[in-house]
């Protein structure tokens, strides 16, 4: 029997059957190029006057004009960033009074002697836009590795001002996902100045950040612009991709349950479900490795308000998804084959952002456009 159509398990509860089978590619808005020459672009944020923050894998954040100009990299970032495999310069988010205080902070992977760790880093942009200053890492993960897969990495303030950060379980790291002490393979939720945030689950055994645990590798994460829920999607194995809505408290299954097999073949945990531990909204098998993600809030792509857009690495798409009662009712394929999809956003002019995974010169940020 097709596993994602697995009937009479807990998972039948929570996934239904049309949200499993993605439709066929539907027309859509043309890709416009704004900017290019970006070397592996991670993440991208559209300020007020149009103007774009990108950060680059390798270590580089650059500011990109409304017209396409690329900035210099902006000085002041810390020394200490690790670009090796999957780590870098990854997520970043400004802060919900930028306007005022030029306040922006970035996920990094960070040196730590011969081993690493998933850090928040803060910094103040100057009024020219060419150096960060008052720099500081806010916040380190208690758990240091000598690898460079998995870190996670974005950054999404919550209505309340305060930051959600995704960090991924490190793959050889597996199992400090379902230990509470640990900040691998979790959800966390810092205040502004990197500590526990108010609000979080607090339980015993449990590290003051986490929010939620269970969690392989979260690569996208938004919060509704209606309802202020997070959700997130994080990479599986082998098939297993999911989108959720983490909740305090609550434990996402990595890697005791999964709808993902090992790459040999053999079955992850237990199977696709256990008592305790909650089910995905949706997954994907096979992976499409997702990566950035928000709703969109706007009237530029006319019936298309609040549906949530998905990039994918692996699957080489953006994925438009209709939402309805917090479960996926239709899914639509965008700009099918045309690139890895690392990151979306949306701009004050209505329009929906994405930046492409590729070396330079094939990196680069492209427009939505009906």
């Amino acid at each position: 029997m097709d596993r994602r159509l697995f009937i009479g398990s807990l998972a039948a509860a929570f996934a239904s059957p049309l949200s499993l089978v993605p439709t066929a590619a539907e027309s859509a808005p043309r890709l416009v190029k704004v900017a290019g020459k970006l070397d592996h672009p991670w993440s991208i944020v559209v300020l007020a006057d149009g103007s774009m923050l990108v950060t680059e894998r390798a270590g580089r954040l650059r500011r990109v004009t409304a017209n396409g100009a690329i900035s210099p990299p902006i000085t002041g970032l810390p020394g200490t960033i690790l670009s090796e495999g999957q780590g870098g310069l990854l997520g970043l988010a400004v802060d919900p009074s930028f306007a005022k205080n030029r306040t922006l902070y970035f996920a990094f992977s960070e040196k730590r002697g011969n081993l690493n760790c998933l850090s928040v880093g803060r910094g103040v942009l100057s009024s020219d836009w060419k150096k960060l200053t008052a720099v500081s890492v806010i916040f380190r993960q208690n758990t240091l590795h000598s690898g460079n897969m998995h870190y996670g990495s974005r950054l999404v303030f919550d209505r309340t001002g305060h930051l959600f950060v995704t960090a991924g379980e490190r793959n050889s790291l597996r199992a400090k996902a379902q230990d509470p002490k640990s900040h691998v393979g979790k959800i966390l939720r810092i205040t502004r100045k990197g500590l526990a945030a108010p609000g979080n689950p607090n339980k015993p055994g449990w590290a003051p950040e986490v929010w939620s645990i269970g969690h392989r590798n979260p690569q996208g994460a938004c919060v509704h612009p209606r309802t202020g829920v997070l959700w997130t999607a994080e990479h599986g194995a082998q098939g297993g991709d999911e989108i959720n809505t983490p909740l305090a408290g609550k434990n996402y299954g990595w890697p005791i349950i999964s709808f993902g097999r090992e790459y040999d073949g053999s079955k992850i945990g237990v199977g696709v479900a256990k008592a305790g531990m909650e089910q995905p909204v949706y997954y994907w098998d096979p992976s499409i490795a997702p990566a950035g993600m928000r709703f969109y809030a706007g009237s530029k792509y006319p019936g298309w308000n609040h549906n949530l857009f998905i990039c994918a690495l692996k699957g080489k798409h953006v994925a438009r998804m209709v939402i309805s009662n917090g479960r996926v009712t239709q899914y639509n394929k965008l700009f099918t084959g045309f690139a890895r999809f690392r990151d979306i956003a949306q701009g004050p002019d209505g329009f929906l952002y994405v930046i492409t995974d590729e070396s330079s010169p094939a990196g680069g940020i492209y427009r939505m456009e009906v």
